[in-house]
């Protein structure tokens, strides 16, 4: 049976992935998933010279926490067990490293939301750093 792990890295949150995580799960192949929430540092970036860094996180806790509601809502009503797990630094860095220590079999991402050239950048910045197969979900 397959454990999966299905990175939230934005606002724009994982449905699709965990979709898809339901939809294996009843098929029997997935026995547990887990949520990864993925915090970039927020003081980079052109907010940061109009807003001060608390009201910064507050909004982007808020936004992911309303994203990873949306994601587990869905686990929840297939009956899926899942846990979930808050990381910060840089997304693919932080996901490569909770990989290698968890060793999920398998990893599914929401790109629904992302152009082409962010899907290609992450897909590529993953193979390159974990062993664990990602698969794209639209």
């Amino acid at each position: 049976m397959i454990r999966m792990l299905i990175p939230v890295l934005d606002r724009r949150g994982a449905a699709e992935a965990a979709r898809f995580a339901a939809f294996m799960f009843l098929e029997r192949c997935v026995t547990e998933v887990e949520l990864l929430e993925v915090l970039e540092p927020i003081d980079q970036g052109r907010a940061a010279a109009f807003h001060t860094r608390s009201s910064l996180v507050r909004l982007e806790k808020q936004a992911m926490l309303d994203a990873l509601i949306d994601a587990r809502a869905i686990l929840e009503e297939a009956g899926v067990p899942y846990k979930w797990k808050r990381v910060f630094g840089s997304r693919i860095k932080a996901i490569a490293a909770y990989a290698a220590t968890t060793q999920p079999d398998v990893m599914v991402i929401d790109a629904s939301h992302m152009g082409f050239f962010r899907r290609l950048l992450t897909l590529a910045g993953l193979s390159t750093r974990t062993v664990t197969p990602v698969t794209m979900v639209h």
